[in-house]
């Protein structure tokens, strides 16, 4: 029973039985009469224990007020104490407190999403996973999907779901007038990444597999025994304002959608259903080791050290004759595998810059290269290249995305997925670098909740580089007489749509990927009678399950 309600019956008990004592006028009047000189001893005991209640009562009530006032305390001494220890793990991971991530909306100076740890942001993603389990103080999550694609092509390319860019047939070719239609679940993807706190440090390790590797010959012909891959796999450690990555991923120069994460959701690679992608985009995925700087919430700097292959395969490089076996194996030429000589890793510098403004996210960054040559014909010959890229992902108003990449450089073609050569050889053995251009521009729009609405550009174009070999006839890349795989531009447009049926916490999401791209390429030299340019229009449809 309420203690207030007790003690109000007790006193109107107190108040009639003093009314009681005081006889029949006073309770007429409500008057208290004076107490009589001498009390009945049956009434003045039975008043006697009353009081004595009513004093325990009040001991009583103040025993609960103490109590209460003592736990109240210690809440708020615990919740001091917790909201500390949420602190020193922020300031570890190189996060704002609380309070300011709460006030991330109203000011572009504190602390907003984009800029958590990778590890801080798998941490979680992890929790929110009912696939996710724990070991010890390491947290496992589970990760993929299930893609069944469907591709279609007015011209047969013969290179599977991912499309050959640079090898669309011309139309003096059988290919160039046959169509292809194909099902495949390749690019069904499964993975691992676990999160955990080693010394204070954010840690997480990323496992990402697709079925897009090596292929028997026969692998469409009666089991399609697609082959596993390893296409992530890397640790990330981060702790204040330091972060390290060691491992396969996607190279410094792909563009980014936020800072320097290696997170593959961070990375911009296009919404395409085409395992290549988009013509233009610089991307590679390949072992590295990185380093980054987080000075503060909006900027990031990360300095990269990747694995190098000077590059000539497959795109109608003409080697100088005398030197033709004295330089076989030294450079790739899309056979070659790890024949090719190389003189220190590819250097890849990048500065990002991101921001809140108004709740919308503005991401820009600036990426430089450094790439050096090597091969001997007697001689040593060295020669030093590099790049650059402007790039910039940009939300225009809620959920509209605009982007532009820009790519140039010296001896960087292998980066625009190898369409371009990065060298050609002279006659006496001398290293020199093919001038390489790419864009890739465009938009992405969630319509609704479920629909995404996509369309880019791309674009790139390879210099001419020649030279004449000792026998007088053109060499290099380009000259007048080159095989038409000597592409001066290749180009593309694509728009894509992506509803999702339905999406659980519990059970996933199942959605639908529409693509359609037109690709066309124009060769450095067409010889009298033969096309100008080879192209090609390709559909794609693609049912996904993504696990929760």
């Amino acid at each position: 029973m309420n203690l207030k309600r007790i003690l109000s019956l007790c006193c109107c008990g107190v108040m009639a039985l003093q009314l009681m004592a005081a006889g029949p006028e006073s309770a007429r009047t409500g008057e208290i009469a004076s107490p009589p000189a001498a009390k009945p001893p049956a009434i003045a005991k039975q008043l006697e224990e009353l009081r004595q209640k009513i004093a325990d009562q009040e001991k009583e009530i103040e025993r609960l007020q103490k109590s209460v006032t003592e736990q109240r305390a210690l809440l708020e001494s615990t919740a001091k104490a917790v909201a500390a220890t949420a602190l020193g793990n922020n300031i570890n991971a190189g996060l704002a407190p609380p309070a300011l991530q709460t006030a991330g909306a109203a000011s572009t100076d504190t602390l907003h999403p984009f800029s958590l740890s990778p590890a801080a942001r798998a941490t979680q993603s992890a929790e929110k996973s009912p696939l996710s389990f724990r070991i010890g103080n390491a947290d496992f999550k589970p990760f993929g999907f299930m893609d069944l694609t469907f591709v279609s092509r007015s011209t047969n390319t013969g290179s599977g779901i991912g499309t050959g860019f640079g090898s669309i047939p011309y139309t003096n070719s059988p290919q160039g007038h046959l169509s292809e239609n194909n099902l495949s679940a390749q690019n069904s993807r499964i993975g691992l990444q676990i999160d955990s706190t080693v010394l204070g440090a954010k840690v997480l390790g990323y496992l990402e597999t697709d079925f897009l590797g090596n292929q028997p010959a026969n692998v469409w012909v009666t089991s399609n025994a697609n082959t596993l891959r390893m296409r992530n796999y890397f640790v990330d450690i981060r702790k204040g304002i330091w972060e390290v990555m060691g491992g396969q991923d996607w190279s410094l120069t792909t563009p980014g959608k936020s800072g320097v994460s290696p997170v593959p959701s961070d990375i911009f690679y296009t919404q395409n259903m085409d395992t290549n992608y988009q013509v233009g985009l610089p991307w590679a995925r390949q072992a590295q080791f990185r380093v980054a700087l987080h000075p503060n919430n909006h900027f990031a700097l990360a300095l990269s050290l990747e694995n190098p292959q000077q590059y000539i395969g497959g795109v109608g490089v003409s080697l100088p004759s005398d030197l033709s076996s004295t330089l076989s194996g030294q450079f790739n030429d899309g056979t070659t595998n790890y024949k090719a000589a190389s003189v220190h890793p590819d250097v890849i510098l990048k500065a990002a810059f991101d921001a809140k403004p108004a709740g919308l996210h503005q991401h820009l960054e600036a990426v430089g290269f450094v790439r050096s040559f090597k091969d001997y014909t007697g001689t040593t010959h060295t020669t030093t290249g590099g790049g650059g890229e402007l790039n910039g992902n940009f939300e225009i108003f809620k959920n509209f995305h605009l982007i532009a990449n820009t790519f140039f450089s010296d001896g960087g073609g292998r980066y625009i997925y190898g369409l371009g050569p990065d060298l050609i050889v002279r006659p006496d053995g001398a290293i020199s670098l093919v001038h390489t251009y790419a864009t890739v521009d465009g938009f992405e729009a969630n319509v609704t909740k479920n629909l995404m609405l996509y369309s880019y550009y791309g674009g790139a174009y390879f210099g001419k580089n020649t030279g004449f070999d000792a026998n007088g006839k053109p060499i290099g890349f380009g000259y007048a007489g080159s095989a038409n795989s000597s592409n001066r531009t290749i180009q593309e447009y694509t728009i894509g749509l992506q509803p999702t049926f339905w999406k659980s916490p519990l059970y996933g999401s199942l959605g639908l990927n529409l693509q359609y791209s037109y690709i066309w390429r124009n060769p450095w030299y067409v010889a009298p009678g033969n096309p100008k340019n080879a192209k090609t229009n390709m559909v794609y449809v693609d049912l996904r399950y993504t696990l929760p």
